[in-house]
């Protein structure tokens, strides 16, 4: 029987963050995303990708969950890897969670499109026409009814903001689940109830991040254990 002590393996595809000298987060955990799912409950797992596609294949076989995550600036990001990413955990029930190009990713694979430049393409965007820097931080509203608003609870919360392209159309089956009090896109989401898929801009794993963060992983290594119970026989998270 799977319980709560299954530490899901998860595979990190993207960058790690790291520590600055003007950081100014929780420092409850060490910074990066492999300690934020370890402190999750999670087995983190760097996943490289080949170019063979079976190769591919077997690589998912082996993961419980997947974590999308790069900068803006990441220029080692691989955008068709982290596609191909996306399009298998839909097909498989994979639990994935996209942060900054990551949920950039989620939505253009699923017919959504980019501001490429939110100051000069949406020049009422108040909050985000400065030019960013690290530890930079805004305030979010997370919309009712929503997995975010599971993790972190509805209404108006601060992440932090480093970021300058956006989503602009809505990808098909998402919808929005966190807005900047201007009306940015913060966070979108799966309307699927049997796939956990969720995106977010901020960097919950970062120097700069809140304590709040770490539910998003909670909720990620979570839908991997109940998929896990589903995938032997529970009534859970069956694709319909």
């Amino acid at each position: 029987m799977i319980t709560s002590a299954f530490a899901p393996r998860i595979g990190i595809f993207g960058s790690e963050e790291t520590a600055i000298s003007t950081s100014r987060g929780c420092y409850l955990w060490p910074v990066g995303y492999g300690a934020a799912l370890s402190e999750a409950g999670a087995t983190p797992v760097s996943l490289a990708l080949c170019r063979q596609r079976s190769v591919h294949e077997e690589i998912l076989e082996d993961l419980d969950g997947i974590l999308l995550v790069a900068r803006e600036t990441d220029e080692a990001w691989q955008p068709a890897d982290a596609d191909w990413l996306c399009r298998a955990a839909r097909e498989r029930r994979v639990p994935i969670l996209g942060v900054d190009q990551g949920l950039q990713a989620l939505n253009v694979v699923y017919g959504g499109s980019l501001y490429a430049d939110v100051s000069r393409e949406l020049p009422q965007a108040l909050q985000h026409q400065h030019a960013y820097e690290p530890g930079d931080r805004h305030a979010i509203n997370i919309e009712p009814n929503t997995r975010l608003a599971s993790f972190y609870g509805e209404g108006e919360i601060v992440v932090n903001s480093e970021h300058r392209a956006a989503v602009c159309r809505l990808a098909r089956g998402f919808r929005v689940s966190a807005r900047a009090l201007d009306g940015v896109i913060e966070a979108i989401e799966a309307e699927e109830e049997h796939w956990f898929a969720l995106g977010v801009q901020w960097h919950p794993a970062s120097a700069s991040a809140s304590g709040l963060d770490i539910q998003l992983f909670r909720g990620l290594v979570d839908a991997c254990r109940e998929r896990r119970l589903g995938s032997v026989g529970k009534p859970c998270l069956q694709a319909a």
